[in-house]
């Protein structure tokens, strides 16, 4: 079941900002979040006392699977399958920025290591 979405893990006032301060360094954005997800997987649990658990598994392009806090329903009652989903969903995004973000940092601080290299051999 494959629920992604355009990228709202974002406040769209904040990325909004972000541009017009003009900070262009690199960055994760909403689309490279959206863009790392191959497929989502959905998980549901009815407790004993009635709560609905839903839990959002994300694959990623890589094949590693990353899953955030539940959605839960504490009162039966109140259980609605599609707001489930999308906060199940939500929260695995959560957990998906600072795992792109070490992704990042590790790219950038290699390239700096190349760069450096290549500067020392060419004034060798």
């Amino acid at each position: 079941m494959n629920h992604i979405q355009s990228p709202d893990t974002t406040d769209p006032g904040i990325e909004r900002e972000i541009v017009a301060k003009g900070l262009t360094a690199p960055r994760i954005k909403p689309d490279d979040l959206v863009a790392a997800i191959k497929d989502v997987e959905y998980i549901v649990h009815k407790a004993q006392s009635g709560q609905v658990l839903r839990w959002a598994v994300l694959i990623l392009q890589n094949g590693f699977a990353v899953t955030g806090r539940p959605s839960v329903a504490v009162s039966p009652e109140n259980d609605d399958e599609e707001i489930g989903l999308k906060v199940a969903l939500e929260n695995s995004k959560q957990e998906l920025w600072p795992l792109l973000g070490y992704e990042l940092k590790t790219r950038l601080h290699e390239a700096s290591i190349k760069d450096a290299c290549e500067r020392s051999c060419e004034g060798g």
